[in-house]
């Protein structure tokens, strides 16, 4: 048994659980909004949701971020900057094995999503747009068609 969190779910269970209830919760009206304005509110917030960052990309550019400035700053003002981009590094992987880090609580206070509560949303919205009822009502298939025909739903803008 591993004593380390799972990749999907590190990150939540880092969170606050009231923050996590208020990500949830705007999801869900999300969801609710864009079902009420039919097809054409559901497609728009398809695309929105390809370009939404998750936490994983947020953190990554924040650090390279401030790397960068550590590493100008210590090049042309005081080695002492050189330490940034260490502490940095040293957070990333602490967030690689625990799924924490400093500027984490700030990003999801802000709402910033994971990857699996953004694909939360888009297969809800693609369930309620109708791209998975082929699935079970349409006629017997094997096994290897029928997964086809659940990896291309789930593919579908």
């Amino acid at each position: 048994m591993s004593t380390f969190p799972t990749t999907s779910d590190r990150v939540e269970r880092s969170t606050d659980r009231e923050i996590n209830e208020r990500i949830e919760r705007q999801t869900v009206e999300e969801i609710a909004c864009h079902a009420a304005g039919g097809r054409s509110a559901i497609e728009r917030r398809l695309e929105e949701l390809d370009e939404e960052w998750d936490i994983e990309r947020t953190l990554e550019a924040n650090a390279a971020t401030a790397s960068l400035i550590g590493l100008i700053l210590g090049a042309t003002r005081s080695r002492r900057w050189f330490l940034l981009p260490v502490g940095v590094a040293g957070f990333l992987l602490q967030h690689a094995v625990q799924g924490w880090c400093p500027p984490l609580p700030l990003f999801r206070a802000l709402g910033v999503r994971t990857a699996e509560e953004i694909a939360r949303e888009r297969y809800a919205l693609k369930a309620l747009r109708g791209d998975f009822e082929r699935l079970q009502s349409g006629p017997a298939v094997n096994a290897p068609r029928q997964a086809q025909m659940a990896y291309e739903a789930a593919s579908r803008r």
